[in-house]
């Protein structure tokens, strides 16, 4: 089944446009004689992508497939998420089980509408549990959280972040908050569709954060120390299209909507991210699916 058709099965997206390939003659005939019809040529690009900034890749070399505006900077959302997770994972002495209390900070932080995760101030999770609240719900309270631990304080951690955007050679990439929230300004955090390829490149080559991006569902029973959570993965293509494995939305009014993603078939993966895809009235996630959609129909069949 083709990915677009996969998407429209389970009523993801209406209407979607996908790439297609010119229809070669059939046969001709010449002295009498016919003539094996050529191969369809193969669509020089993928047909119908509203975003404004993207750009597809081989994961395994990080050739560019194709792109579109894919070195202009642009903020982009809680994709941001994917760095501060990054950060975390290849902390020094970094042990998955270390438990952190959530600060009381989170009220403030997630005050102007960010996404959460259901966390309260004073629950006791581990760093593994936080990641899986970051990057499922999104949770910026969760991002906060793990800021605050392994920074220590988001001063700190942002500027590791910053650091190691430098050491990944993520030359067009900024960060002023470890969710990707538009303080002090709607591009205050920014980075281009290139470096967002080079940055998920590295981040899926860590195991645990594969496994953790891949996760449809993860949930927390309660215990003394925290309430009971259920964290589902927001990524539109995990449920429905063959060999989504990650990576990570994001949304602001300033980014629209993004998404960077990954998909393996057979002996090929391809990674991919849309910036600021736009549906017929406004940005949604449909619309950003319906994108990687058209996208990997091209990088697939090519």
């Amino acid at each position: 089944m083709r990915i677009a058709g996969a998407l429209a099965a389970g009523a993801l997206v209406a209407g979607m446009i996908v790439a297609g390939a010119a229809t070669a003659p059939a046969a001709r005939a010449a002295a009498g004689q016919k003539r094996t019809a050529p191969a369809a040529k193969a669509a020089s690009a993928p047909a119908g992508v509203l975003s404004h900034y993207a750009e597809l890749a081989n994961a395994a070399t990080g050739a560019n497939l194709w792109s579109r505006s894919s070195v202009i900077e642009r903020p982009m959302g809680s994709v941001t998420k994917v760095m501060t997770a990054y950060v975390v994972l290849t902390a020094p002495g970094l042990s998955l089980n270390r438990v952190i209390a959530v600060p009381a900070g989170i009220v403030a932080y997630d005050a102007g509408g960010a996404s959460t995760a259901g966390l309260r101030p004073g629950e006791k999770l581990t760093t593994r549990q936080l990641l899986f609240a970051m990057m499922l719900p999104s949770g910026c309270d969760a991002a906060y959280t793990l800021a605050s631990a392994y920074g220590p304080g988001l001063t700190a951690f942002i500027a590791k972040m910053n650091a190691t955007a430098r050491k990944l050679g993520l030359a067009k990439t900024h960060f002023t908050d470890p969710s990707g929230l538009p303080d002090p300004g709607p591009y205050s955090t920014y980075s281009t569709a290139r470096d967002l390829i080079a940055l998920g490149r590295d981040a899926m080559g860590n195991k645990t954060f594969a496994a953790i991006v891949a996760t449809r569902q993860y949930k927390v029973a309660a215990t003394a120390g925290h309430l009971a959570h259920t964290w589902k993965n927001l990524n539109p293509l995990l449920a429905v299209v063959p060999g989504a494995i990650g990576i990570k939305t994001g949304f602001t009014g300033a980014a629209g909507q993004c998404l960077l993603f990954e998909v393996r078939r057979g002996s090929k993966t391809l990674i991919g991210v849309v910036l600021d895809s736009s549906g017929v009235n406004s940005p949604s996630l449909a619309a950003a699916a319906a994108d990687a959609a058209a996208m990997l129909d091209w990088g697939f069949g090519r």
